[in-house]
């Protein structure tokens, strides 16, 4: 081979070599694989959770309105009673004396009153002629209205007397459940000061006594104002009691009354609700957790847990713009609601908020939306709880790409 021949072969062998060593020019990967949720407004109840106490519908104390010695107890310790019920007898035969000698002084101020009548009506015949002065006249009718003043004075201490005697037989004011017994029998009561006996509570219907606070009261009145918040349909807030094995009490309670004076130790607003308690399952004095709904939300969206974050900004979702990109929006949340955020402000009707693949996605990239399905709790594994919504599993081509990037780099 020819000297100048030698050197150009040697170069194009060269040349081939490195085109052999030079690695193949890889194709961009396929955008990720996200699951998505399409946001629509919805119109949602206004629940609050709240801690309250039951008190009775009514209370009235029963006591001893006369005095006597207390004989004997009839009603049942912690029974119902009807309004007007004998509860207690007081003896009976002091109250009786007093209620004759009112008999025996109306009998005598009615023969004064006869006596006087008569002797009136003999003034006024024979003042015609002349036989008797004016001044006597006057006098006899005098007389005569004196003694029927008293008659009717006598009479009242009658009717008093009786009542006394009708108090000897202690009755129900109120209908409703009768508490324990404060005094025993044999003891003396009602001597100056009216002794009480026992109680009465009416505990069908109950009250729920509860508060909030004035910053929450005047967020939601600015809500009603504004028209995101809307009173439903009777204009009356509804109130559920929880239980304590978490369930909730079958009957629904009214708010009935609103304060409007703040606590200033505490700065909430007294509420009272009123809860029907037909089978008298619930007992006042006792604690208990509250479900409020105290009017519908308008335009709110649901969003899945997994789809909301948190950073230093606040609460933002991850949606796929119509351009297939993604963006971040900020959100206003406002609590949960059966396993979702309930957002209130920052999102629209349609945009596509992803709930599942989040750690493959970055702002301003392409991806690929595809309708988001929960994954489903696990089973076989006693109290469990349902993992988060899973994303989707890699695509052969992701699962490949990174063995030819290594093979690659051998190369």
């Amino acid at each position: 081979m020819p000297p100048i021949i030698r050197p150009i072969t040697l170069g194009a062998a060269l040349l081939l070599a490195l085109a052999a060593c030079k690695q193949p020019e890889q194709a961009a990967p396929p955008p990720p694989e996200v699951g998505v949720v399409t946001a629509v407004p919805q119109v949602v109840p206004l629940e609050r959770d709240l801690v309250g106490r039951l008190a009775p519908f009514r209370s009235a104390d029963v006591r001893a309105r006369v005095p006597g010695v207390l004989t004997r107890r009839i009603y049942q310790e912690g029974s119902d009673v009807s309004e007007g019920q004998v509860m207690f007898l007081i003896d009976p035969a002091p109250l009786q004396a007093s209620l004759s000698a009112s008999q025996a002084q109306l009998a005598s101020a009615q023969a004064s009153y006869a006596n006087a009548h008569v002797a009136a009506q003999r003034a006024r015949q024979l003042i015609a002629q002349k036989f008797v002065s004016r001044s006597d006249l006057d006098n006899a009718e005098a007389a005569e209205r004196s003694a029927a003043a008293a008659v009717q004075q006598a009479k009242a201490g009658l009717a008093a007397s009786r009542i006394n005697l009708d108090y000897a037989s202690v009755r129900a004011p109120i209908s409703g459940r009768a508490g324990k017994q404060q005094v025993t029998e044999g003891a003396l009561v009602g001597q100056g000061d009216v002794t009480l006996l026992t109680t009465v509570d009416q505990i069908d219907p109950l009250y729920v006594n509860f508060s909030m606070s004035v910053s929450e009261l005047e967020a939601l009145r600015n809500a009603q104002r504004a028209g995101g918040v809307s009173l439903q349909g009777d204009g009356q807030a509804k109130v559920r009691v929880a239980l304590g094995d978490g369930s909730l009490y079958g009957e629904t309670g009214t708010l009935d009354f609103s304060g409007v004076v703040v606590d200033p130790q505490t700065g909430a607003v007294s509420l009272r609700a009123q809860l029907p308690n037909p089978d008298k399952f619930l007992l006042p004095g006792s604690f208990v957790t509250l479900k409020a709904t105290l009017g519908e939300q308008n335009n709110v969206f649901l969003v899945p847990q997994p789809a909301v974050q948190r950073d230093t900004q606040g609460a933002y979702v991850m949606v796929v713009g119509k351009d297939g990109k993604v963006l971040r929006k900020n959100v206003t949340t406002s609590g949960t609601r059966e396993g979702s955020w309930l957002v209130t402000a920052g999102l629209a009707a349609g945009d596509s908020v992803i709930a599942a693949g989040l750690q493959k996605v970055k702002e301003g990239a392409p991806a690929k939306a595809t309708p988001w399905k929960p994954e489903p709790a696990p089973t076989g594994a006693p109290g469990a709880a349902a993992a988060g919504p899973a994303a989707p599993a890699a695509s052969q081509e992701d699962a490949a790409a990174p063995a030819a990037q290594a093979d690659a780099q051998k190369n």
